[in-house]
């Protein structure tokens, strides 16, 4: 007999036995739909810092090409430009994308789904324009110096971006689930 979720289960998800919210998802007299809409701020503030830095590099990235010097970037660094570019692009499309649904899904009793989905879009971003800032820390590298600097420096930027922003909270959230049990 296969195994049924009950609508009680559902109801108590991530809630204490007793029935009340964990600390970490909801403040001190906050309902659900309260935590939702703050969480839901929270997110939209973060991702429209992100923005910003996402759209001055793919903005840089867009007028390249008609930079006077362009034309001695060498194969490498025209891979390298292209992955940048795509990457930002993609990037912006991620972060900018909660915003534009927001709108489309205003009021229809979605928010905890936009939420979540925002989340994910956050993560996916910040992965798009980490590869977006290595290559194009490389491609400035290998034009300016060379080949070998440029898997180095880019190396740097690509372990600093992978470590700060998706490893390390990781790393902390295994380790707080391990206090805990």
């Amino acid at each position: 007999m296969p195994c049924m979720i009950q609508p009680e289960q559902v109801r108590n998800e991530g809630r204490e036995p007793d029935g009340s919210r964990s600390e970490e998802e909801a403040e001190p007299g906050e309902s659900h739909k309260e935590r939702v809409d703050r969480e839901l701020g929270e997110l939209m503030q973060g991702l429209r810092v992100a923005v910003t830095g996402v759209q001055v590099l793919f903005a840089f990235l867009l007028t390249l090409p008609f930079a006077a010097g362009f034309h001695k970037v060498d194969a490498l660094g025209r891979w390298l430009f292209f992955i940048a570019l795509l990457s930002a692009a993609l990037a912006s499309i991620c972060f900018i994308t909660p915003a534009a649904q927001h709108r489309l899904l205003f009021r229809t009793g979605l928010k905890e789904k936009m939420l979540h989905r925002a989340n994910e879009l956050g993560v996916a971003g910040a992965v798009g324009l980490a590869i977006a800032m290595t290559s194009s820390v490389a491609l400035v590298a290998e034009t300016v110096i060379n080949a070998w600097p440029a898997a180095l420096f880019g190396g740097v930027i690509a372990l600093a971006s992978g470590w700060l922003w998706i490893l390390q909270p990781i790393v902390d959230l295994y380790r707080t689930k391990d206090v805990k049990s």
